[in-house]
């Protein structure tokens, strides 16, 4: 490498999904000033992929199971009622679940937190 040019960016993917991990890299691999390191080999920048699975979220939201369970139903349309009544809790903690939602996925209401949820990947319409 020449004075006159900037170091590469050294970028690791750590991708769960291989065929995202091999979307990832083919979309990396031309960008000038990208290098794709090996496994194992020391990078400046990782791109992580936690496990969908595992999580049950992908992205910064940290939901709890119950809150997934909420956004679930929400994303069906179904009411405050309605959700207590299927999940077995009092109509005021289905509000504190959305309330929470709502903060957690920065939404204006309960569709937005739907659109918002389904944009990160955290359910699927």
């Amino acid at each position: 490498m020449s004075r006159d040019t900037a170091p590469d960016i050294v970028i690791a993917l750590e991708i769960a999904d291989p065929a995202l991990a091999d979307r990832l890299a083919t979309l990396l691999g031309g960008v000038a000033g990208l290098r794709l390191v090996a496994p194992g080999e020391p990078a400046g920048v990782a791109v992580v992929s936690r496990d969908r699975e595992a999580t049950g979220v992908l992205g910064e939201t940290d939901l709890t199971p119950r809150e997934l369970d909420v956004l679930a139903l929400l994303a069906e349309g179904a009411s405050n009622k309605m959700i207590a009544r299927q999940l077995g809790i009092s109509v005021h903690t289905v509000k504190f679940h959305v309330g929470s939602l709502l903060d957690k996925l920065d939404a204006t209401g309960r569709t937005d937190a739907v659109a918002h949820a389904a944009r990160r990947g955290v359910i699927d319409l």
